[in-house]
């Protein structure tokens, strides 16, 4: 079998590659077991002459056959799964989940055997080459052969008819990273977008990471203009490495320019990137970089135009930087140098677009009338101070739910709002209605905050959530939740609103003997600040744990000490 893969790898290497840099038509050529010549435009069309057996079993039905429509649609389902195609997809998915390319391989080259073939879809081609790609990335002593594996199943997927989406893509650039070609990764995406297939981050990563670690600065720039280009946003990871590769060639402009796009849309980083940015500050580069002299006014024309907390005028000030972790006290002023952070505005027109963003999805994944029941119920009920979402709160560190802990947290943020009105309480019906709720002592807490008019019980089927973000948003209120807000309702958003808005709004709680502790937003903004005279102060993320004090790169020039 190692002397037929040898061999084919010989032939179908060159077929991938050459798919990748060269016009669409110029790779055909006849290849020694599918001998018929597809058109690319610019990939395969998807193949007609392939049937298999639950295709055959719908024409069986649509023209009256055996079986027909007497045959019911758990039978149909059972017979798929149960064909050769069927069989030998359960089997790729098993061997996915285990990461067991050897298996995954042996049931591939099975399956091309001329005794019994089985037509490949789509779906088998990309656990194939998921699996190729991942040996290739993650084990450094079988990369070559898992990456030109890969290569050969993509070629015979081409040459099979067999139409690529953006996951099959994916891996073929994953491929090419693995081989430390990111060029090759690179022409895999834009390929794509000519192909009219929207590629994802993840597409970009090979090539992006490749460029990167080949310390090309220029090859990782081009890629960051494509994603732009195809409004792709780089996430953490993606600018980490952008930092690192400039900052390791010394171009102080486009570190500048990185720490400010990593300010918009990261604001905090993580360790890893923190030890990137805190690498250039200690640099000779970042040393030779800035301007003795500079125009204040221009300094604040700049802090005034973005809003407070950055200028935007370039490095200021010359000479070695001090660099080091440090904390800020309860009023945002910085225990090593003494800087006082500003707290960074949101504008009023900002919110109202996001409230109508919320209302926009809330009543396409909701039930329409209910959510504007709910708008109706708060226009008349609210404003509110404060929101909490019940169920977080009630499920704090406990397998059954607590009306008494809710109420313990009604009561403490009570204390904390201006006008002293009873919060917002954001509860499932179920929740009102059954279970523990039944219980003489949790009736009695229901029914204060149903006479306060402070209680809403959210219709069957509906997820809560939209509700009383919604109602925070809208109210411009705090919202007690220790929901990081991370999963794919949030994702939906899409906007750099989000994160801004719930730093300045979301008030996280923990609990001990004494009751709740309230942990309200801080007087300042939790966001990479770059001061009038040129120091920057980078705030790094806390994890899970409330209590800990964030610790804050503090970069200062030696010479303004």
């Amino acid at each position: 079998m190692r002397v037929a893969a040898a061999a084919a790898a010989g032939t179908l290497r060159p077929t991938a590659a050459t798919l990748l840099f060269s016009p669409p038509h110029q790779h055909l050529r006849p290849l020694s077991l599918h001998r018929r010549v597809t058109q690319h435009l610019p990939f395969a069309r998807r193949r007609r002459d392939s049937y298999s057996t639950a295709t055959v079993a719908a024409q069986q039905e649509d023209s009256g056959g055996a079986g027909g429509e007497a045959e019911g649609k758990a039978a149909r389902r059972r017979r798929a799964r149960e064909s050769p195609e069927g069989n030998f997809r359960h089997q790729l998915d098993m061997c996915s989940r285990n990461a067991d390319l050897t298996t995954a391989l042996r049931l591939y080259d099975a399956a091309l055997s001329p005794d019994s073939p089985i037509p490949l879809s789509l779906h088998h081609y990309n656990c194939l080459l998921y699996l190729c790609s991942n040996a290739a990335a993650s084990d450094p002593d079988s990369s070559a052969d898992a990456a030109q594996r890969g290569f050969d199943i993509f070629a015979r997927m081409e040459a099979d008819g067999v139409q690529p989406n953006e996951a099959t893509l994916t891996s073929v650039a994953r491929l090419a990273a693995a081989t430390r070609d990111p060029a090759m990764a690179f022409s895999v995406v834009r390929r794509m977008a000519t192909a009219g297939i929207p590629p994802r981050l993840r597409s970009y990563g090979p090539a992006l990471f490749a460029y990167c670690e080949a310390k090309d600065a220029d090859g990782a720039q081009q890629v960051e203009a494509h994603m732009d280009a195809s409004g792709v946003v780089p996430e953490e990871p993606e600018l980490a490495a952008l930092l690192r590769v400039n900052a390791d060639k010394g171009r102080a402009d486009e570190v500048y320019r990185l720490l400010h796009r990593t300010r918009a849309l990261v604001r905090q980083v993580c360790d890893t990137t923190a030890q990137v940015v805190e690498a250039w500050f200690r640099s000779d580069a970042a040393s030779e970089a800035g301007v003795d002299k500079w125009d204040p006014r221009k300094v604040k024309e700049g802090v005034i135009k973005g809003g407070g907390g950055w200028h935007g005028q370039g490095w200021l000030g010359k000479g070695p930087w001090s660099v080091d972790r440090s904390e800020m006290d309860k009023d945002g002023t910085c225990q090593r140098c003494g800087e006082r952070l500003v707290c960074i505005d949101i504008d009023p027109s900002e919110t109202d677009n996001f409230a109508n963003s919320l209302t926009e999805l809330a009543i396409k994944r909701e039930t329409r009338d209910d959510f504007l029941g709910f708008q109706s119920w708060l226009r008349r009920h609210g404003p509110f101070d404060a929101v909490i979402d019940a169920a977080n709160v009630g499920l704090y560190n406990s397998k059954a739910f607590s009306f008494s802990q809710v109420n313990s947290v009604v009561n403490a943020i009570q204390r904390v709002t201006k006008s002293k009105k009873l919060p917002l309480i954001i509860l499932h019906r179920n929740r009102v209605n059954g279970g523990n709720a039944k219980a003489p002592h949790n009736q009695k807490i229901l029914e204060s905050w149903r006479k306060a008019g402070a209680l809403y019980a959210t219709p069957p089927g509906s997820n809560d959530d939209w509700y009383w973000l919604y109602a925070a948003v809208s109210c411009r209120s705090l919202l007690v939740t220790n929901d990081e807000m991370r999963d794919h309702l949030f994702q939906l958003l899409g906007t750099s609103f989000f994160p801004r808005w719930k730093e300045k709004h979301q008030v996280r709680l923990t609990f001990s003997g004494h009751g709740p502790t309230l942990h309200l937003p801080p007087p300042y903004s939790i966001v990479i600040q770059e001061s009038e005279d040129g120091s920057w102060h980078v705030p790094t993320t806390t994890g899970d744990d409330i209590e800990k004090p964030r610790q804050w790169i503090c970069s200062t020039r030696k010479s303004s000490k």
